[in-house]
């Protein structure tokens, strides 16, 4: 009895590209579909109809993977689209991996039991090429998050002009000696936002102290360290990009505390323009991102999918970036 690796072997293609010809797969060129069936002809070689049943279910859910819901960015992002999901009839599972790989992957597994019938990425923390086997089981998208080895739908924002403008924003009101807050894993987002970061700077002909790269920042709470640690310094920096308004909002709460002026003794940009940017004290200049229109697209874009409209050679959906100045620069 012929297999599905007999199939591969003599079509010329990856029991990737098999499997998904049997499963009616959008992304599969005409050329390799027609010459899988054409193997599939010869070699006699038939499906296993039970497997083929329970690939066909659906469960009418889709699953949206973020680190943790408490972030306001994130959490705005889901209600927007458990919001739109509703509306056509779908439920909106939320996955919380709190920046923990194998509690992604145990996430991811829910597709092979066909418990959900597609993935939103809104975060990434394994590598891509542990995790693209996934979409031979059901349709997944990157939102927000992405990674550029990725033929699936994205939808993005370009990180690397947000943190390009925002940098250039502290050089032109005169600072030189700027400090950068960013995730531990250099992942497409945090590694393009670093790429502007350096542009500006090199633009500038400014120089980086090394101290002044501060990992793993995402809360509040790691905002206040980071004061704190930059206060310590004997070569202080008199301004600081944040990767997140959560984190910029720990620095400035910080700051009142310890009587440090903002941004007279140090200048606080962000990343996101969440509600709490206008609420501090000063109001905080950060880098818009428009938290509903990803939602909503992301979403759509779903569903597009789920309905066999989705296009692989137009998988690229980028939303505008823009900065929002405010007190704290």
């Amino acid at each position: 009895m012929s297999t599905i690796e007999d199939v591969a072997k003599l079509a010329g293609v990856s029991k990737t590209t098999v499997s998904r010809v049997l499963n009616d797969h959008p992304y599969v060129a005409e050329g390799k579909k027609a010459l899988v069936q054409k193997a599939m002809e010869e070699l006699l070689y038939v499906p296993n109809s039970t497997a083929q049943r329970l690939r066909k279910q659906t469960t009418q859910t889709i699953a949206v993977l973020i680190p943790r819901i408490s972030n306001p960015f994130f959490s705005k992002m889901v209600e927007v689209m458990e919001n739109m999901a509703a509306d056509h009839g779908l439920q909106l599972v939320v996955c919380q991996t709190m920046y923990d790989k194998q509690r992604e992957l145990v996430y991811l597994d829910l597709v092979k039991t066909k418990q959900i019938d597609g993935v939103i990425l809104a975060s990434l923390e394994n590598d891509w090429e542990d995790v693209k086997d996934y979409t031979n089981f059901a349709p997944i998208i990157f939102c927000n998050e992405y990674d550029d080895r990725a033929k699936v739908p994205t939808v993005r924002l370009n990180q690397f002009e947000g943190a390009y403008i925002g940098t250039k924003h502290l050089i032109e009101k005169g600072y030189r000696k700027i400090a950068k807050c960013r995730g531990a894993n250099l992942t497409g987002l945090v590694a393009d936002r670093q790429r502007g970061f350096f542009q500006a700077l090199d633009e500038a002909g400014l120089s980086f102290d090394n101290d002044w790269m501060f990992l793993e920042t995402q809360l509040v709470e790691d905002g206040r360290k980071v004061l704190r640690k930059m206060l310590s310094m004997k070569n202080r920096p008199d301004a600081v990009f944040t990767g997140s308004d959560e984190v910029a909002a720990g620095i400035i709460s910080e700051a009142a505390r310890l009587h440090v002026k903002i941004p007279d003794e140090l200048a606080v940009l962000g990343f996101d323009n969440q509600q709490i940017a206008a609420l501090v004290n000063p109001g905080l200049t950060t880098i818009h991102q428009p938290i509903d229109q990803i939602g909503k697209l992301s979403i759509k874009v779903m569903i597009d999918l789920l309905h066999g409209e989705g296009n692989v050679d137009k998988h690229l959906k980028e939303l505008p970036i823009y900065l929002v100045e405010r007190s704290s620069t």
